[in-house]
């Protein structure tokens, strides 16, 4: 059953929880609330529904329009159409009572307190209303305390999207998960097997997985011990550090007693060398393959070949592999901004080499389906996208006449476009990023020179501030929130294109300088995944490229990444989280039986039409 522990909140939010979710309704709203009256006057009421001894007047008529189980109880042969009073076994008064409200009203108040049982109830009389109404509301209190719980619940009913939900949320949130949650050491073995093996558990080491069998046989330790030999064979073993491996794996007091566990150990030892030795290959050897990345880097558009891009390719950072995703359909477009919001990815004004644009175009990465949506008040190439409280931000550019110091932003909800103040400065080619609640913008050009400058957008104020200059100028440069800091990498700065990078700390108004990156570049994309900062693609000082580089915050370090296939420069990036079909997008895992995709029928277009 699920677990309540976790899920306490403020007044507030708890008596918005306790809502009434309004079910479809089959009558009018007059005609209920008629009924309803005539129910509570005792009128014309054609029936006793007795449950443990209280009676409930109601009409069959009423009770027959929404379950399935009263039309079968009033019309068997069984039962006399004249027959008034029925004793209902198995279920609660007060549950009999929400039941009996629902039949006539179509709404019924779902809280923490009577889900469970109510959703019981519901099943048992066949109200599809009220389970579904259950399990929105269930899906809408998942944490970490109470998802397996929840997941084990919907076993005996009949849930399979809240089953989806709840298995998917255990999986995208295990590492968090197995810290807090009691409910993860009293799974049993064959649960923590079948979660461990799958392909979608998001772990950025396999580590975790290892640690996460200790933490569970550690807590009975006489009974789970031997459990060892079938979980640790679901741990990607060869993908471990080699030192993490021969100290707290091979050296594991639980490994070292099961003879099971040795062949298992001299496999991974095969397939860890037989790594280190050719690489990664096709992914055919489980204990070699990596698990399915929970966040896609998206790396959008761009300008390559000496015209515009459609090109599309995704990032699957636990396979450090890129894949050609490329919608045909999909019109050239460069030095625009891409945003994440709300399960949908948008490209944000930008150029096609004959017309500067201000129109937003939504894609759905579940569906692969493009809408067009509200434009906004200018045309922005070189613009510069945030995302911050649900909302969009669009600021500066170039709307082929004049560089802009206006901002606007967008609610999805309402899909409207509302200017905001504009900044101190015109900037095209500037970034932006968020951090503790502000939009910062970072350099950029202003039609005379590239700018050093940045400036903080505080929403509550609707006022920009100047803060701290950088120590270089940067036009054509990445900015990108990481940590507790806002980097502003590479960039041109009226003479070179830079290598260098810095980092600013809203707390002391600051920037320090971090290691350089191997290579200089401007109008590249930027983003965060996995905990590693990306910057991708760009313009050398030479040519487009297609290099990808990484850089490691805790080690101070930046790192190769594996190349695009597309040399480009001036496209976006952004990143997509939980995607329920991840392995759409995600480098092709051979052993897991995912459906096979045809990877050669993707290519960019690079002609010039117009949008």
């Amino acid at each position: 059953m699920p677990r309540r522990g976790a899920m306490e909140t403020d007044g507030a939010a708890a008596s918005a929880r306790s809502h009434q979710p309004h079910m479809e309704r089959k009558m009018s709203a007059m005609t209920c609330e008629i009924f309803n009256e005539l129910r509570l006057e005792g009128k014309l009421c054609d029936v006793v529904i007795k449950v443990n001894g209280f009676e409930f007047n109601a009409h069959k008529n009423i009770l027959c329009s929404c379950s399935s189980y009263f039309r079968a109880l009033f019309t068997s042969g069984w039962n006399n159409t004249e027959k008034k009073v029925y004793n209902i076994p198995g279920i609660s008064p007060d549950m009999m009572k929400l039941i009996i409200e629902y039949a006539y009203t179509r709404t019924v108040p779902i809280t923490r307190d009577n889900v469970e049982k109510l959703l019981a109830a519901a099943d048992q009389f066949n109200i599809m209303g009220i389970v579904r109404g259950c399990c929105e509301f269930l899906k809408s209190e998942l944490c970490l305390d109470n998802c397996i719980g929840i997941c084990k619940f919907t076993d005996y009913y009949y849930c399979p999207e809240l089953r989806q939900k709840a298995y998917m949320f255990i999986l995208h949130n295990f590492e968090e998960m197995v810290k807090v949650s009691a409910e993860f050491l009293e799974l049993s073995v064959t649960e923590l097997k079948d979660i461990i093996e799958k392909d979608e558990l998001n772990v950025k080491q396999e580590d975790a997985v290892f640690e996460a069998i200790l933490k569970w046989i550690s807590h009975d330790p006489q009974n789970r011990k031997q459990h060892i030999s079938v979980l640790l064979p679901k741990v990607r073993l060869a993908l471990m550090h080699a030192e993490y491996f021969m100290n707290n794996v091979k050296l594991n007091d639980y490994v070292r007693d099961s003879e099971e566990c040795k062949p298992v150990i001299i496999n991974a030892l095969k397939a860890m060398y037989d790594l280190n030795m050719n690489g990664p290959s096709d992914f055919t050897n489980p204990l070699t393959t990596p698990r399915l990345p929970y966040a896609i880097l998206f790396a959008i558009g761009g300008w390559s070949g000496g015209s515009p891009t459609n090109a599309i390719e995704a990032y699957d950072a636990r396979a450090d592999r890129w894949v050609n995703v490329t919608f045909e359909e999909e019109s050239p477009r460069a030095y625009h901004g891409a945003a994440y919001l709300k399960g949908y990815v948008y490209i944000i004004g930008g150029f096609d080499s004959v017309d500067y644009f201000n129109s937003v175009k939504r894609f759905d990465p579940v569906k692969k389906t493009w809408l067009q949506v509200a434009p906004m008040h200018s045309r922005r190439c070189y613009v510069s996208v945030t995302v911050l409280n649900n909302f969009i931000y669009a600021m500066g550019g170039f709307d082929g006449y004049i560089r802009l110091n206006t901002a606007e932003r967008y609610e999805p909800e309402t899909n409207q476009w509302t200017l905001i103040a504009p900044m101190h400065e015109q900037r095209s080619d500037a970034s932006a990023t968020t951090l503790y609640g502000k939009v910062y913008i970072c350099g950029g050009f202003n039609g005379n020179e590239c700018l050093f400058t940045a400036e903080a957008y505080n929403t509550e104020t609707n006022q920009w501030t100047v803060i701290a200059p950088m120590r270089s100028r940067r036009s054509g440069i990445g900015v990108i929130a990481y940590g507790e800091h806002v980097y502003a990498v590479g960039g041109f700065d009226g003479a070179n294109r830079l290598r260098s990078a810095e980092a600013y700390s809203p707390v002391t108004n600051t920037w320090r300088t971090i290691p350089t990156m191997f290579n200089p570049r401007s109008n590249f994309g930027i983003e965060v995944v996995d905990d590693l900062l990306f910057v991708v693609g760009g313009f050398n000082g030479f040519t487009t490229t297609f290099n990808v580089e990484c850089y490691d915050e805790k080690a101070d370090e930046w790192y190769d990444a594996h190349d695009m296939s597309i040399y480009r420069s001036a496209l976006s990036c952004c990143v997509v989280p939980g995607l329920a079909n991840v392995g759409e997008y995600a480098a092709r895992r051979d052993f897991t039986g995912l459906a096979l995709r045809d990877e050669v029928k993707y290519s960019a277009s690079t002609s010039t039409l117009p949008v």
